[in-house]
């Protein structure tokens, strides 16, 4: 099975998909757990411009899809978090993997832009940063999500958020 936790940067995906991921492993051992930034250092697909542009962000997105059709194959099961823009993708996943379910981390930009750890954002709002999803790049919502996280809240419940996901994602 594939867990597969889409949202804008900074909505949360990594932190609650590690709390997914400790719980799951509890109950399965054969879980692992992938992050977009992670991948995009193994597949060494985040030293230039390009690779965060449209194209190169289909690019990495096709890279996980393929490992996680790979892992579930093999019965393991996945915790991928990734931003995820492309509707197409996550209907490919609908399709191609053993289950699926995807659950979708929806913070407001107004937040996200004041969490902005990384200055990404504030970046992209004056110009110098570009390819900035959500900004410069549109991100389509997920039309059909399994689950909607609201993670807009400062003091989240993030082990609340996990077993909640797993609940949901039938996961005993």
């Amino acid at each position: 099975m594939v867990i597969w936790i889409v949202g804008l940067s900074g909505a949360g995906k990594t932190t609650i998909g590690k709390a997914v991921y400790e719980k799951w492993r509890q109950l399965a051992p054969n879980t692992v757990l992938l992050d977009g930034d992670q991948l995009r250092q193994v597949f060494a697909h985040d030293n230039h411009k390009t690779d965060y542009s449209i194209e190169g962000r289909r690019i990495n997105a096709q890279r996980a899809i393929g490992l996680c059709q790979l892992l579930d194959s093999q019965g393991i099961n996945v915790v991928c978090c990734l931003l995820s823009i492309f509707e197409d993708h996550r209907q490919q996943n609908r399709n191609t993997l053993s289950r699926y379910f995807e659950v979708f981390v929806d913070v407001p930009m107004a937040e996200l832009i004041a969490r902005d750890d990384k200055g990404l954002y504030r970046g992209a709002v004056t110009g110098e940063t570009k390819n900035v999803v959500g900004v410069d790049i549109p991100f389509d919502r997920p039309q059909s999500p399994d689950l909607v996280i609201e993670n807009s809240h400062q003091l989240a419940d993030i082990k609340a958020y996990a077993e909640q996901i797993l609940e949901a994602a039938g996961v005993h």
